[in-house]
């Protein structure tokens, strides 16, 4: 059973939502976010990227970095623009993108139930992006942005959801990549009940996206226990801030693959090794897999349609993804891409930049060959994470993205 449980948020009041409300700090290096957050005082990049305050060329990961995200923070709630609700709420929060509507419920849940895999998760994480958050939290003494997680569809808290987005929201803003987003608070004790009650009915939790802020808050979690000297179990720093989606709301692109050489071949004798194991067809336009197991590929100004002409049976879930099937019968054995961690000839390109990104790195010599795959489902997810398996590197790409500063939980 998941434990998800109100909490009083630091949130923007209504009229600075949309100048505080910021893209998520792991997707903008320092010179886009100070770009971003230009002549925008309020802006939320000024706490999740504080670098951007400092001297040009600031190393993002000083002390000094930390304390001006810890005085960016200050000043916001000094200067009134944020304001902490008194009473402990759920927070609802909708994103609109075109005809994609999810809607998901904002809460804390349990440090300890990730630990014990109530909370699961499928992505390793590298050890020092997990410090940059630790020390972001533990010095600033909030987690600023929310890891987003799925749950199996429930029908209390759909029941619940339904009945707040009947209402006017606290926010209702579009954002400048023409997102909209909107809030509500839920502070009727009765919705409060019902869905931390059905949020028991769920026995687990996954993370969708937002891995490395979920391992730093475990370890800054450790930290403040170390650091209390009479730990009960219920404070704040025990539980960490989550927006939770159904899993029939959320929308997962594809993640594709570029690769800077034909690995020694020419062209002639790589397109002779792909028909080997693969029936390749020419296409006229840019090929979008619809179907699993196919892939576009893009060499030499052209595009074509890949289909193995064998697949091995495979019992585990990873073997079967389609990032699985491209490495193991293309990727690995033609072009020498051993490793998709290390391995510097490939890049990856979220699907949410489209096709012509791959074309337009291909045709500038940057890169020699494009792939473009069918998305990974959620149900592949599950499955992988069920048993207790981590995805291949850049399989997932969730939009919209969660914003940063909508609504933020203090842990002390």
């Amino acid at each position: 059973m998941a434990t998800v449980r109100p909490f009083r948020g630091l949130r923007p009041r209504p009229e600075y939502a949309l100048r505080v409300a910021a893209r998520p700090y792991d997707v903008l290096n320092s010179d886009e976010a100070r770009k971003e957050a230009s002549g925008n005082p309020f802006s939320f990049l000024h706490i999740g990227k504080s670098e951007i305050d400092l001297p040009f060329g600031a190393d993002p990961y000083s002390d000094q970095v930390y304390q001006k995200a810890k005085e960016n923070l200050a000043k916001l709630v000094q200067d009134g623009v944020l304001i902490q609700d008194e009473k402990r709420v759920f927070y609802l929060y909708a994103q609109h993108m075109g005809n994609h509507v999810q809607t998901g419920i904002v809460g804390c849940v349990s440090v300890e139930e990730y630990k014990r895999g109530i909370i699961k998760k499928h992505e390793l994480t590298r050890p020092d992006k997990e410090l940059d958050r630790t020390k972001h939290i533990l010095v600033t003494g909030a987690q600023t942005g929310p890891i987003l997680m799925a749950y199996r569809s429930e029908q209390g808290i759909t029941k619940t959801t339904d009945a707040v987005a009947q209402t006017t929201p606290t926010y209702d803003f579009h954002a400048n990549d023409g997102i909209r987003h909107q809030l509500w608070l839920i502070s009727d004790e009765s919705q409060i009940r019902s869905l931390e009650d059905s949020f028991r009915k769920v026995p687990f939790l996954y993370i969708a996206d937002g891995h490395h802020r979920s391992a730093a808050t475990a370890r800054a979690t450790e930290e403040c226990i170390r650091a209390t000297k009479q730990h009960r179990g219920d404070e704040e720093y025990n539980f960490f801030l989550a927006v939770m989606f159904p899993h029939d709301q959320l929308q997962i692109l594809e993640y594709n693959r570029l690769v800077k050489d034909l690995n020694g071949q020419s062209l002639e004798d790589f397109m002779k090794s792909a028909r080997t194991r693969f029936v390749v067809e020419q296409s006229p336009e840019p090929v979008k897999p619809v179907k699993k197991s196919t892939f576009g590929m893009y060499v030499d100004g052209s595009w074509y349609l890949l289909k193995p002409k064998q697949l091995a049976e495979a019992g585990n879930p990873i073997e079967r993804l389609d990032v699985s099937v491209l490495q193991r019968e293309l990727l690995q054995p033609i072009l020498g891409i051993d490793d998709q961690r290390t391995n510097k000839r490939i890049d990856f390109v979220g699907g949410i930049r489209g096709l012509t990104e791959l074309e337009r790195r291909v045709n500038r010599g940057e890169m020699a060959v494009a792939f473009s795959l069918c998305p990974t489902s959620i149900d592949e997810l599950f499955a992988i994470a069920d048993a207790g398996e981590i995805m291949p590197p850049k399989s997932t790409w969730f939009e919209p993205k969660l914003r940063d500063g909508v609504v933020v939980h203090l842990i002390e």
